[in-house]
């Protein structure tokens, strides 16, 4: 029997600029994203009956239609006319509600690993319009690596550079609701962040630079809900970050640092303080 099993990355924002309020009732964003080793992994194996089966090692994800990984079977089996079924297994190390988008990535593991299994030959398009049908990160999780986004999300476009740093990534105890944040967006009075520099900077390598253009115009809003955020910022830049910044719409948040001995002073300085920390590398 053939399983096949798919990484799914957790990703970070480097940038997230609101720019306003579409007609359809969605905000235009531009974002700067890039992808951690911190991986969920999806296994998936034919089922001579026609139906999905879907179990996980985590007892807190739904195992039914109201998981991206379910619907991403479900929309690819309708689509294509599969009538054959599947098992599906999720592996999750990326912890849920955090603005890691591990259930965007995930999505885009099950999209990526049935087009392998019924060999559908599809081509980035349609893997795309699958993905945006799930959710809005999902298009850039079907590529992953570092990116701009733009739109809803549905623009995704390559950065011509490669950040590579050691990043430290903590998880509160409590979660943010994305749905909840987004009614709050006063677009006249938000933080905004230049994509262009941050795109630029890592163009051209320049870390330095690059550190000094993040941000997130969501990070005031989640900070003001959840001011246990800054309190974790303000504790990784005094113990030798480069950057510290909130990702998506919280609650995580993340140090960036150059060298691993930064790193571990960071996580050594967040023992105690926060229960889930994690030293990863950008991909």
């Amino acid at each position: 029997m053939t399983t096949i099993i798919e990484r799914a990355p957790a990703k970070i924002n480097l940038g997230l600029d609101i720019q306003g309020k579409r007609q359809d009732g969605y905000h235009d964003l531009e974002m700067v994203m890039v992808s951690v080793d911190l991986c969920d992994y999806i296994s998936v194996s034919p089922l001579d009956d026609d139906c999905i089966q879907f179990a996980s090692d985590c007892p807190k994800m739904p195992v039914n239609a109201k998981n991206d990984v379910y619907k991403a079977a479900q929309l690819i089996k309708s689509k294509y006319g599969i009538q054959s079924g599947v098992s599906l297994f999720l592996t999750k190390k990326i912890p849920i509600c955090a603005g890691m988008g591990g259930g965007s990535s995930d999505a885009a593991a099950t999209i990526r690993a049935l087009n392998q299994l019924w060999d559908l030959q599809m081509s980035k398009e349609e893997m795309l319009e699958i993905g945006m049908a799930i959710g809005s990160d999902v298009p850039y999780c079907i590529e992953a690596g570092c990116s701009r986004i733009s739109g809803k999300g549905e623009i995704v476009e390559k950065i011509d550079g490669h950040l590579a740093s050691w990043v430290v990534l903590v998880k509160p105890e409590f979660g943010i609701s994305t749905r909840t944040v987004f009614p709050e967006i006063n677009s006249e009075t938000i933080k905004r962040v230049n994509i262009d520099k941050i795109v630029e900077t890592i163009e051209q390598q320049d870390y330095q630079e690059m550190v000094a253009a993040m941000g997130n115009s969501l990070e005031d809003i989640s900070i003001a809900r959840k001011p246990f955020i800054q309190k974790v910022k303000d504790k990784m830049m005094s113990s030798g970050a480069d950057a510290a910044l909130m990702t998506g719409s919280g609650p995580s948040v993340f140090a960036l640092c150059q060298s691993e001995k930064q790193a571990n002073r960071v996580v050594n300085s967040l023992k105690g303080f926060c229960k889930e920390v994690y030293k990863v590398r950008t991909l």
